[in-house]
Protein backbone atom coordinates (compact mmCIF):
# COMPACT_ATOMS: atom_id res chain seq x y z
CA UNK A 1 0.00 0.00 0.00
CA UNK A 2 1.12 3.62 -0.75
CA UNK A 3 0.30 5.66 2.25
CA UNK A 4 1.05 9.35 2.57
CA UNK A 5 1.85 10.96 6.39
CA UNK A 6 0.66 14.30 6.92
CA UNK A 7 2.59 15.73 10.27
CA UNK A 8 5.12 12.97 9.38
CA UNK A 9 7.94 14.48 11.30
CA UNK A 10 5.77 14.75 14.61
CA UNK A 11 5.87 12.55 17.40
CA UNK A 12 3.26 10.41 15.85
CA UNK A 13 3.36 10.86 12.76
CA UNK A 14 7.49 9.96 12.98
CA UNK A 15 6.75 6.43 14.41
CA UNK A 16 3.90 5.61 11.99
CA UNK A 17 6.35 5.87 9.01
CA UNK A 18 8.84 3.92 10.90
CA UNK A 19 6.56 1.09 11.39
CA UNK A 20 4.91 1.54 8.29
CA UNK A 21 8.46 1.12 6.31
CA UNK A 22 9.11 -2.12 8.40
CA UNK A 23 5.88 -3.25 7.19
CA UNK A 24 6.72 -3.21 4.05
CA UNK A 25 4.45 -0.40 2.44
CA UNK A 26 5.20 2.73 0.21
CA UNK A 27 5.29 5.91 2.73
CA UNK A 28 5.11 9.35 1.68
CA UNK A 29 6.10 12.40 4.16
CA UNK A 30 4.82 15.62 3.57
CA UNK A 31 6.64 17.71 6.00
CA UNK A 32 7.39 21.42 6.16
CA UNK A 33 11.38 21.17 5.63
CA UNK A 34 13.24 17.97 4.60
CA UNK A 35 15.65 18.32 7.56
CA UNK A 36 13.23 17.01 10.03
CA UNK A 37 12.82 13.85 8.37
CA UNK A 38 15.82 11.44 9.26
CA UNK A 39 15.02 8.40 8.06
CA UNK A 40 16.43 6.88 4.81
CA UNK A 41 14.15 3.89 3.30
CA UNK A 42 14.61 2.84 -0.84
CA UNK A 43 10.23 2.90 0.16
CA UNK A 44 10.30 6.46 1.46
CA UNK A 45 9.54 9.61 -0.66
CA UNK A 46 9.83 13.21 1.62
CA UNK A 47 7.74 15.86 0.02
CA UNK A 48 8.19 18.99 1.08
CA UNK A 49 5.51 21.84 1.84
CA UNK A 50 2.70 23.40 3.61
CA UNK A 51 -0.47 21.80 4.42
CA UNK A 52 -2.36 25.16 4.21
CA UNK A 53 -1.73 25.19 0.35
CA UNK A 54 -4.08 23.64 -1.22
CA UNK A 55 -2.11 23.35 -4.36
CA UNK A 56 0.27 21.40 -2.81
CA UNK A 57 -1.54 19.29 -1.05
CA UNK A 58 -3.61 18.25 -3.83
CA UNK A 59 0.20 17.25 -5.84
CA UNK A 60 0.86 15.39 -2.55
CA UNK A 61 -2.00 12.84 -2.30
CA UNK A 62 -1.92 12.03 -6.04
CA UNK A 63 -1.36 8.37 -6.50
CA UNK A 64 -1.84 7.24 -2.63
CA UNK A 65 -3.90 4.39 -1.48
CA UNK A 66 -4.33 6.02 2.00
CA UNK A 67 -4.11 8.81 3.56
CA UNK A 68 -2.59 9.52 7.40
CA UNK A 69 -3.32 12.83 9.07
CA UNK A 70 -0.90 13.39 12.64
CA UNK A 71 -0.94 16.98 12.56
CA UNK A 72 -0.76 19.53 15.34
CA UNK A 73 -0.70 22.94 16.45
CA UNK A 74 1.49 24.49 19.32
CA UNK A 75 -0.48 26.33 21.49
CA UNK A 76 -3.67 27.10 22.99
CA UNK A 77 -5.01 29.77 21.55
CA UNK A 78 -7.87 29.78 19.19
CA UNK A 79 -7.59 28.77 15.72
CA UNK A 80 -8.99 26.39 13.03
CA UNK A 81 -5.65 25.64 11.52
CA UNK A 82 -5.77 21.83 12.17
CA UNK A 83 -9.58 22.36 10.54
CA UNK A 84 -8.49 24.19 7.61
CA UNK A 85 -5.54 21.65 6.89
CA UNK A 86 -7.79 18.67 7.11
CA UNK A 87 -10.03 20.36 4.49
CA UNK A 88 -7.49 20.68 2.31
CA UNK A 89 -6.30 17.18 2.69
CA UNK A 90 -10.22 16.09 2.14
CA UNK A 91 -10.33 18.76 -0.95
CA UNK A 92 -7.35 16.71 -2.15
CA UNK A 93 -8.27 13.28 -1.66
CA UNK A 94 -11.43 13.80 -3.50
CA UNK A 95 -9.91 15.30 -6.59
CA UNK A 96 -7.98 12.06 -6.80
CA UNK A 97 -10.39 9.52 -5.94
CA UNK A 98 -8.53 8.47 -2.69
CA UNK A 99 -10.66 7.33 -0.24
CA UNK A 100 -8.89 5.98 3.28
CA UNK A 101 -8.21 8.17 5.93
CA UNK A 102 -6.62 7.79 9.52
CA UNK A 103 -6.77 10.82 11.35
CA UNK A 104 -5.15 11.69 15.12
CA UNK A 105 -7.29 13.69 17.28
CA UNK A 106 -7.32 13.50 20.76
CA UNK A 107 -9.69 12.66 23.87
CA UNK A 108 -11.66 15.13 24.97
CA UNK A 109 -13.28 16.51 21.62
CA UNK A 110 -16.57 14.84 22.77
CA UNK A 111 -16.27 15.63 26.29
CA UNK A 112 -16.08 11.75 26.84
CA UNK A 113 -13.65 12.26 29.58
CA UNK A 114 -14.85 12.02 33.05
CA UNK A 115 -13.59 13.26 36.08
CA UNK A 116 -11.45 16.52 37.02
CA UNK A 117 -9.28 15.51 34.43
CA UNK A 118 -12.32 16.04 31.85
CA UNK A 119 -13.15 19.46 33.24
CA UNK A 120 -9.69 20.62 33.27
CA UNK A 121 -9.00 19.50 29.36
CA UNK A 122 -12.44 21.23 28.76
CA UNK A 123 -10.91 24.40 30.03
CA UNK A 124 -7.70 24.41 29.16
CA UNK A 125 -7.40 23.01 25.93
CA UNK A 126 -10.83 23.60 24.33
CA UNK A 127 -9.48 25.50 21.32
CA UNK A 128 -7.31 22.95 20.34
CA UNK A 129 -10.14 20.31 20.72
CA UNK A 130 -12.75 22.68 19.20
CA UNK A 131 -10.08 22.90 16.30
CA UNK A 132 -9.73 18.91 16.12
CA UNK A 133 -13.45 18.36 16.58
CA UNK A 134 -13.91 20.68 13.74
CA UNK A 135 -11.46 18.76 11.61
CA UNK A 136 -13.16 15.56 12.54
CA UNK A 137 -16.47 16.76 11.21
CA UNK A 138 -14.86 18.03 7.95
CA UNK A 139 -13.77 14.42 7.93
CA UNK A 140 -17.23 12.76 8.62
CA UNK A 141 -18.66 14.55 6.11
CA UNK A 142 -16.94 14.07 3.78
CA UNK A 143 -16.79 10.41 0.51
CA UNK A 144 -14.04 8.61 2.52
CA UNK A 145 -13.59 6.05 5.09
CA UNK A 146 -12.31 7.11 8.04
CA UNK A 147 -10.85 6.22 11.08
CA UNK A 148 -10.57 8.78 13.88
CA UNK A 149 -7.96 7.77 16.80
CA UNK A 150 -8.85 9.40 20.37
CA UNK A 151 -5.48 8.63 22.18
CA UNK A 152 -5.49 10.38 25.95
CA UNK A 153 -2.11 12.23 27.12
CA UNK A 154 0.81 11.54 24.85
CA UNK A 155 4.06 10.25 25.89
CA UNK A 156 7.32 9.48 24.53
CA UNK A 157 7.95 5.87 25.80
CA UNK A 158 9.27 2.38 23.43
CA UNK A 159 6.14 0.52 21.61
CA UNK A 160 4.38 -2.30 23.71
CA UNK A 161 1.46 -3.14 21.20
CA UNK A 162 -0.20 -3.49 23.99
CA UNK A 163 -2.87 -0.94 25.01
CA UNK A 164 -6.69 -0.75 24.93
CA UNK A 165 -9.28 0.94 22.46
CA UNK A 166 -12.56 1.79 22.71
CA UNK A 167 -15.02 3.05 20.29
CA UNK A 168 -17.39 4.41 23.36
CA UNK A 169 -15.81 7.24 25.32
CA UNK A 170 -12.36 6.42 26.75
CA UNK A 171 -10.56 3.46 28.02
CA UNK A 172 -11.94 3.26 31.71
CA UNK A 173 -9.21 4.54 33.96
CA UNK A 174 -6.97 5.10 31.16
CA UNK A 175 -4.46 8.19 31.56
CA UNK A 176 -1.63 8.07 28.68
CA UNK A 177 -0.46 6.19 26.13
CA UNK A 178 2.77 6.31 23.69
CA UNK A 179 2.99 7.66 20.52
CA UNK A 180 4.37 4.84 19.19
CA UNK A 181 1.65 2.56 20.55
CA UNK A 182 -0.73 5.13 18.73
CA UNK A 183 1.07 4.84 15.48
CA UNK A 184 0.57 1.08 15.78
CA UNK A 185 -3.15 0.96 16.75
CA UNK A 186 -3.10 3.59 12.88
CA UNK A 187 -1.59 0.70 10.99
CA UNK A 188 -3.40 -2.18 12.50
CA UNK A 189 -6.85 0.13 11.84
CA UNK A 190 -5.63 0.48 8.37
CA UNK A 191 -5.97 -3.40 7.46
CA UNK A 192 -9.29 -3.96 9.81
CA UNK A 193 -12.44 -3.02 8.47
CA UNK A 194 -13.80 -3.29 11.58
CA UNK A 195 -12.21 0.54 12.72
CA UNK A 196 -13.87 1.14 9.29
CA UNK A 197 -15.70 4.58 9.98
CA UNK A 198 -15.05 4.75 13.70
CA UNK A 199 -13.73 6.99 16.61
CA UNK A 200 -11.60 5.33 18.65
CA UNK A 201 -10.17 6.28 22.58
CA UNK A 202 -6.61 4.58 22.75
CA UNK A 203 -5.38 4.06 26.41
CA UNK A 204 -3.06 1.88 28.53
Amino acid sequence: MKIIVFGASGGTGHHFVEQALQAGHEVSAFVRSSARIEMSDPKLQVIVGDACDPIAVKEAVASHDAVVVSLGVRGSSKSLLLSEMTGNIMDGMRDHGINRVLYVAAAGIYNEIPGIVGMASKIFLRHVLADHRSAVERIKSSHAIWTIARPLHLIDTPLTGKYRATMQGVPVGGQKIARADVAHFLLHALSHERHERTSVGLAY
